[in-house]
């Protein structure tokens, strides 16, 4: 029989045990005060100059890439230049059909359009291009057309530039709860996503950027900032990818231009699917991102490629239990649900075989009991009840993710992407204002 606290590694995770404990080290540190200012590290390949590290909020750019946003710039743009002045954003409408251009340029800032859909990550390359980003600003912020930085994401991100090898600060990702519809399946796919950013961003992210073991995997392209040193440096946009938040992260690492910062404190706030169709497109489209950036990338002798090993064969392997679970349960409860069902050829034999390494009690305190602990956690921390509503459910839609993220492994090996892209359906102002009022 399998013990209860192995099938809850298996589920959970190694890598979660290792980066949160590294992540509480780090706020440990935090705790105890101010450190003092390390000497730039020893980056041997790095062949550029080491210019003043501090980059002050007058010098940070605003890059947006833009495809039918028309519902969601023009708020997206105003809370943006509430922090920044207009003249320091920067839109690129990329091949777009409706009036996100005309919207733009109400809004008093620089505007560009290419001819036709490139995509993303071609989008932002046109954008560093044409109005010369890396050479003009000591930052570059790569905004989402749907996300609204919190009042304080600069006071939090920009100190994490203070240490001169810290080339990319990821952003902190927050649901907008107030932009969901209404109804039971809105509800479970955004608590399921919130609940997800929460524990990834909290239990590995944080303990991932810590300045001693700084190797993450991610620097999400929603809302984060890259040094304008570094850019021309970064292959933005390789051919074959469908997103380019991944490989930008990996060309961090494999061409040691430096370390990735993140601060809790950085927020954002993003809309996120919630109706399954765009659930599902959205989820795919992230993990063939992943899986085709993997395909591209090679490994080296350090950290960074290590982790990369620990979090690929952990996350394959509990996406193969996860999605195994349903169908282990289903044997195990047989027999008891329909007697006759223990003696039928091929299923007695399937829950005798189950039943040698797992058993119902088993899975309710290895895996269920674990993932409502963490959704408990996630709804203290974040003092937001209505994740208990949702906890029943938010395991399933692990496997969901699971299922997608298995099946996106093959595709990004026979699959070659254009970038090209559709933003899933947004929510405009009345949405927002009808869901922060029921809120």
């Amino acid at each position: 029989m399998i013990p209860v606290f192995l099938l809850a590694i298996f589920l959970f995770g190694v890598n979660f045990t290792v980066w949160g404990t590294a992540g509480l080290l780090r706020a440990i540190e935090r705790r105890l005060g101010p450190h003092p200012p390390e000497p730039p590290g020893p980056w041997p390949e790095r062949d550029f100059d080491v210019p003043s590290c501090q980059v002050s909020l007058s010098e940070v750019a605003v890059l947006m890439a833009a495809h039918d946003e028309e519902v969601v710039i023009a708020d997206s743009l105003a809370a943006i230049t509430a922090l920044v002045p207009a003249e320091n954003v920067y839109v690129v409408s990329d091949g777009s059909t409706d009036r996100t251009v005309e919207i733009a340029m109400r809004q008093g800032v620089h505007v560009a359009e290419t001819p036709h859909n490139v995509g993303k990550a071609g989008a932002l390359q046109e954008g560093v291009r044409r109005f010369v980003l890396a050479e003009r600003y000591g930052a570059v912020l790569l905004l989402d057309a749907d996300t609204r930085l919190d009042p304080g994401y600069f006071a939090a991100a920009l100190p994490e530039f203070d240490d001169p090898d810290v080339v990319a600060v990821a952003g902190c990702a927050v649901t907008d709860w107030s932009s969901s519809r209404r109804g039971a399946a809105a509800f479970l796919l955004t608590a399921h996503r919130s609940r997800v950013y929460a524990l990834l961003q909290r239990l590995l992210k944080f303990g991932q950027t810590w300045r001693h073991t700084n190797a993450t995997y991610i620097v999400p392209g929603f809302a984060s900032l890259y040094r304008g040193r570094v850019l021309p440096r970064i292959d933005i946009n390789p051919p074959g990818l469908v997103i380019e938040d991944f490989n930008m992260t990996f060309e961090v690492y494999r061409r040691r231009l430096g370390k990735v910062g993140f601060s809790l404190g950085a927020r954002a706030l993003t809309q996120d699917p919630d109706v399954w169709r765009d659930y599902v497109r959205q989820t795919r489209r992230w993990a063939l991102g992943f899986w085709q950036t993997v395909r591209r990338f090679r490994p080296g002798w350090n950290l960074f490629s290590v982790m990369l090993l620990c979090y690929i064969t952990e996350m394959v392997l509990a996406s193969v239990l996860l999605i195994l679970l349903p169908v282990m349960v289903l044997v195990l409860s047989l027999p008891d649900l329909v007697p006759p069902l223990g003696t039928v050829p091929g299923l007695a034999e399937a829950y005798h075989g189950v039943h040698q390494y797992l058993s119902l009690s088993t899975i309710g305190l290895g895996v269920l009991l674990p993932d409502v602990v963490l959704t408990v956690a996630v709804a203290a921390v974040e003092r937001r009840g209505r994740y208990l509503l949702a906890a029943p459910f938010l395991l399933p839609l692990r496997v969901l993710d699971a299922v997608i993220g298995l099946a996106a492994i093959p595709l990004a090996w026979r699959a070659r992407s254009t970038g090209r892209w559709k933003s899933p359906s947004r929510r405009g102002a009345d949405v927002v204002r009808a869901g922060a009022a029921a809120d």
